[in-house]
């Protein structure tokens, strides 16, 4: 089972300690809010150039969300969590102003998530997929 706490800014977010794999080949640190309600995983313009995406590598669309619409390009990458490494779709924004987030897809087909708010605790415990 793999455990992450709270963060605290103005109030407590639930935050991920994970790693997300450039195309040159290190892995680099992402700490995004974990967000049962986001469908991607979004990550800002910034950390898309680290990774090694062009803005080649897709179409600009725009996809919405509580905070209004961004303009992404989806793309896919490989991110590890705990001990467990796997390729996920990723919406990278074409701008900064978009906080990390750790969104359903891929994700939650992984872990079963656990939310324990008055802990301050979030719990990942890796599913048991099933074989075809």
């Amino acid at each position: 089972m793999i455990l992450f706490r709270y963060k605290k800014e103005e109030g407590e977010r639930p935050v991920a300690d994970v790693f997300l794999k450039s195309i040159d080949g290190p892995w680099i640190e992402f700490h995004p809010y974990i967000d049962s309600g986001a469908d991607l995983t979004m990550i800002p313009l910034s950390l898309g150039k680290l990774l090694g995406f062009k803005k080649r590598d897709g179409k600009i669309k725009r996809i919405g969300g509580i905070s209004g619409s961004a303009p992404v390009i989806f793309v896919r990458g490989q991110i590890k969590i705990g001990d467990y490494q796997f390729s996920i779709r990723l919406a990278w924004c074409q701008t900064e102003n978009v906080p990390p987030l750790l969104g359903r897809a891929d994700i939650f087909d992984q872990f079963d998530i656990i939310f324990k708010q008055t802990e301050e605790l979030i719990l990942f415990e890796k599913r048991k997929l099933k074989q075809a």
